[in-house]
């Protein structure tokens, strides 16, 4: 017996099937791509003879020691060390041998807005020891690079690691943010640590602390995996998204500690084969895709796994979210071996996002949502609605898996929210998603439109502001 076969009736045997108000789903073959698709063991790369101590390395006449301090750098943290680090790297990313971009322990290195342009000429690691700190006064900030701080552009085969600090001294550009002080605009504020337009990049061991905004950017990359990495920020710093992924594919998160002030880890458009093991979330808003669509924009993300998981005190738990309006797709997703400590709506679709100061309009397009599995979720939750599939009427989500789910509330009883949403659950389901039916309707729902109060009863289960 086949494994396809197999778990058509396992299922079977274990939720009895109503043909007149359920229907089995027939793609199982997605979910079979997804049973087998694992995280593996980091298990070193062929480049790990660069991860020898910069002490041992002296040694070895075939790799080359550049250090900021060579250059210039003084770091006490007060005097501006951006064209020392700018020169150490043109040496060595230009350097035909392998080399090893050195920022030494025990020191603090004032750096401002600075692109570490590739492609160098061999592979090349970036040892990390003390701390790179950022001018504190947005007011300082080079106007020509109003969103980066430390972008690393175009590089193949480099190594991020050491002991050492990020530290993007945030506090003001929080103070600043139109979430913090209404009458301010909303704009843009740096990303302190960006990996864009690279490849084979590997980030191990490193902290990334109170970023302006986003902590840590992986764009249109490939091939990057980062293990051990610790991002924090206070759980009131506004838009600090913990790591970032958008436009790359191929991406490992493995062992990493986030707590922040918005989406601990959040995965965009263009972006597929995303996989995430030993994951700590908290403070923040949860494990997030999207959001997606928009204005109207088209949103992609597929082949995402999330393999063993402590969320902790967030105000979102596994999380979609898309505008209302927009197109494209979110497919083949799964999500396992998740505990969930005292954690608002632990489980989430939500198609009717909007974080914005106005009102959102109902828009009949969407972003498609289907093929979604949730293995293994325990824990407790705040809200009274554990899982909320709130789906767009035209475009529902389709193909929901619900497999050993234990939601419980420290102070009262949990329930399942549905909208416009179909697919099964098996084994042990708590609370109960009888709501998710071929219909795509809950009978509540039901007698809601028939009466005229839906729209008005929705916008009371959905959450239309950033959390």
């Amino acid at each position: 017996m086949n494994k396809l076969t197999y778990l058509c009736f396992l299922l079977l045997l274990i939720v009895p099937i109503k043909s007149e108000d359920r229907e089995f789903p027939k793609e199982f073959e997605i979910f079979e791509d997804i049973e087998e698709w694992e995280v593996e063991e980091d298990a070193g790369d062929e480049y790990d003879e660069l991860l020898e101590s910069p002490s041992r390395r002296r040694g070895h006449r075939n790799k080359i020691l550049v250090s900021v301090d060579a250059f210039g750098a003084v770091g006490d943290g007060v005097s501006d060390d951006t064209q020392a680090f700018v020169n150490a790297w043109t040496q060595a990313c230009s350097s035909p041998t392998k080399s090893v971009f050195l920022v030494p322990e025990g020191k603090r290195y004032l750096v401002n807005a600075t692109r570490f342009r590739g492609p160098c000429a061999n592979k090349i690691v970036i040892q990390i020891q003390g701390t790179i700190v950022a001018p504190s006064e947005p007011k300082d900030w080079d106007p020509k690079n109003p969103r980066t701080w430390l972008d690393f552009y175009n590089i193949s085969k480099a190594i991020f690691q050491g002991n050492g600090v990020i530290d993007g001294s945030g506090s003001k550009w929080w103070a600043e943010s139109c979430k913090k002080n209404k009458s301010n605009p909303c704009k843009g504020a740096p990303t302190a640590l960006t990996i864009d337009s690279s490849s084979a990049v590997r980030v191990k061991g490193l902290t990334i602390q109170n970023s302006q905004q986003m902590n840590f950017v992986i764009s249109r990359s490939d091939s990057v995996r980062v293990t051990g990495v610790k991002v924090s920020s206070p759980g009131d710093s506004p838009n600090t998204d913990g790591i970032h992924i958008t436009g790359s594919t191929n991406v490992v998160l493995q062992n990493c500690k986030i707590g922040t002030g918005d989406d601990c880890i959040s995965i965009v458009n263009a972006s597929s084969s995303i996989k995430m093991k030993n994951i700590f979330c908290g403070p923040g808003h949860g494990i997030s895709i999207g959001s997606l669509g928009k204005d109207n924009s088209t949103g992609i993300v597929e082949q995402v796994v999330l393999d063993n998981a402590l969320i902790r005190g967030t105000t979102n738990g596994l999380r979609i979210k898309t505008w209302q309006g927009g197109s494209g797709h979110v497919r083949a997703v799964r999500y396992q071996d998740v505990r969930m400590d005292n954690v608002s709506n632990p489980i989430i679709i939500d198609q009717f996002y909007c974080d914005s100061p106005t009102t959102c309009k109902n828009q009949t397009s969407a972003v498609e949502i289907s093929q979604i599995m949730y293995r293994n979720i325990t824990g407790t939750s705040k809200t009274q609605k554990a899982m909320k599939f709130a789906c767009s009427d035209t475009v529902p989500c389709t193909h929901i898996v619900l497999n050993n789910i234990n939601l419980q509330s420290l102070d009262g009883t949990v329930e399942t929210y549905c909208n416009s949403a179909a697919g099964f659950g098996y084994g042990y389901v708590q609370p109960s998603a009888e709501c998710l039916t071929s219909s795509d309707k809950d009978t509540t729902i039901i007698e809601e439109k028939e009466t005229g109060s839906y729209h008005q009863n929705l916008n009371e289960h959905i959450i239309h502001t950033e959390l």
